[in-house]
């Protein structure tokens, strides 16, 4: 069984997957903490606005690609 190539590649595939989403998660939490802590009113600032965007954009943009 761990003798098998498809066995250690789904492993290392899992483990990098791991990673990213543990990454993920942590800086969602520290914006989620300096939207609580530091903001009057709830307002986001502007540089955070402009990320999300990017980020979004660049999710359309990769399913658009897919699609085609």
């Amino acid at each position: 069984m761990f003798t098998r190539s498809d066995f250690w590649i789904g492993l290392a595939i899992g483990a990098v997957a791991g990673v990213f989403g543990y990454r993920f998660m942590q800086e969602r939490e520290q914006q989620m903490m300096a939207l609580q802590q530091g903001q009057p009113g709830g307002q986001v600032p502007l540089e955070e606005l402009e990320r999300q965007k990017e980020e979004l954009e660049d999710l359309i943009a990769a399913q658009k690609a897919q699609e085609n």
